[in-house]
């Protein structure tokens, strides 16, 4: 049952006082209608507290902001008033964190996530010049890229519908927007399959499947991407590791692990779950994202589902460095504090209470962070997520859901929102035409996809019997 704040102690008032965030009664989360109700669960926090409400996530008192114009505030950062550094944590520096705490390895992985200033400066700057020769669709390594994801997508439909012919029922989820981005994570690391990346590849896909052997896998994944890192130091290659260490020449071997240890775990499962999402909003034709789809309009299909599930709920953490007011709260130097896009976009100030004169348009959402620590790798999943929803509905001559919208399974964590699979039944397409010769295709048409590729065949193969064991 959920607990309430102390009628006594009620924010509505915004001069009255109230204690600290660690004696105040606090919401759980995940909790109650959280995981199938997200949207009456961020409402009645809205209804109690305002745009600030206390939480307790995994027993751990936190601060969770969910009025859209608040979390923009945070996410800006206008005045430098928030610090993503673990040992801005006051609790942290005390002692007062359990040491088993689920989420206190992301806290603690010393990323360019949870960097300030000059450090998060440098870090990013190496992800964003890194990264460009992906997200820029003009430059070789783009195009090559888009054709490979073509290829993934194809063939990943392909193995799928193996076992069933033409009509049969697949989970969209496990058997494609989640292996997909995995390949296109070792392809970014240099790992192509025969020289033993999909063994890495495997492994991620393990850790993220949460199985008996998830810490093992992970044990091994940090091992491997470690010497793949220590690798490109000594020899760089045309990956995105290479890259950054050519933009940043200063990165150390050990940051450079970190920060692709941040892509092969963060950046891929959100993809995938952005991929789900916008598959089930699109089956679901609640969001407009049928409509926009049907128009031709893909990334604004995406936006749509960005709005109604981001893949990332609530984005943590951070702490601020004196303390301040935030809603009609008393938020003190140290508070642990989470802002909500999921929370944000159910905000009137955001949807204009159903109105179609609302100030903001679809492109104003939040999925993707906002300010210094916006997510850099935006573009790359944008366009994945398009290929990935083009495939599937230029392969299946016709997908529908196999349970009613209500009954899918969402996975429960105080991040991420995601579905655990996506039942659906398909009748694929009649047989596609011959391809073009890949160096003559544009990378985003159809069939841009080099066809057989007995590297990507193998490692699809080797993913998809791991499902089916699991």
């Amino acid at each position: 049952m959920e607990q309430q704040i102390p009628r006594a102690q009620s924010p509505h008032a915004e001069s009255a006082p109230h204690p600290p965030l660690e004696a105040l009664a606090r919401t759980p989360l995940p909790g109650p209608d959280y995981e199938s109700r997200p949207g009456d669960f961020y409402e009645r926090l809205r209804a109690e507290y305002g745009p600030v409400a206390p939480v307790d996530v995994l027993g751990v008192p936190v601060w969770l902001v969910i009025g859209y114009s608040q979390v923009l505030d945070v996410l800006r950062d206008a005045r430098g008033v928030w610090s993503r550094r673990v040992d801005s944590w006051r609790a942290y520096r005390e002692g007062r964190v359990p040491a088993d705490w689920p989420m206190l390895p992301v806290a603690e992985s010393d990323s360019s996530a949870f960097r300030d200033g000059a450090e998060s400066t440098r870090l990013r700057s190496a992800w964003s010049d890194g990264l460009r020769p992906f997200q820029e669709r003009g430059r070789p390594q783009a195009r090559e890229l888009e054709r490979a994801v073509h290829a993934y997508a194809d063939e990943l439909i392909s193995v799928l519908a193996e076992s069933g012919g033409r009509t049969g029922r697949a989970d969209l989820s496990a058997q494609y927007a989640r292996p997909l981005p995995l390949m296109v994570t070792g392809r970014l690391l240099g790992l192509p399959a025969d020289s033993g990346g999909d063994e890495l590849i495997v492994d991620l896909w393990r850790v993220m499947d949460a199985g008996p052997d998830a810490q093992q896998a992970s044990d091994r994944l940090m091992a491997r991407v470690a010497e793949v890192c220590a690798a490109r130091v000594r020899e760089p290659r045309d990956d995105l590791p290479s890259l950054m260490l050519a933009a940043a020449p200063d990165l150390t071997a050990e940051e450079l692990t970190r920060e692709m240890a941040m892509l092969t775990g963060l950046a891929t499962d959100v993809t995938a779950n952005l991929i789900s999402n916008t598959i089930a909003e699109v089956l679901a034709g609640t969001t407009g994202a049928r409509d926009s789809l049907s128009a031709g309009m893909i990334k604004e299909a995406i936006n749509r589902a960005s709005i109604a599930h981001p893949p990332m709920a609530n984005l943590a953490f951070r702490w601020p460095r004196s303390d301040m007011r935030l809603g009609r709260f008393r938020i003190a130097a140290g508070d642990p504090v989470m802002v909500s896009p999921a929370a944000a976009h159910l905000d009137p100030a955001f949807t204009g209470g159903g109105s179609q004169d609302s100030v903001y348009s679809s492109r104003a959402h939040l999925a993707w962070s906002a300010g210094p620590h916006a997510c850099l790798g935006r573009d790359l999943a944008t366009t994945i997520t398009m290929i990935a929803v083009e495939r599937a509905f230029h392969r299946f001559a016709s997908l529908e859901l196999a349970v009613p919208p209500d009954r899918l399974p969402w996975r429960s964590s105080p991040i991420v929102r995601g579905l655990r699979s996506l039942p659906v039944n398909y009748t694929l397409a009649e047989a596609l035409p011959e391809r073009p010769d890949p160096e003559d295709a544009a990378p985003a048409q159809d069939g841009a996809a080099a066809d057989g590729d007995p590297g990507t065949k193998s490692l699809v193969r080797r993913i998809m019997r791991l499902m089916r064991r699991g």
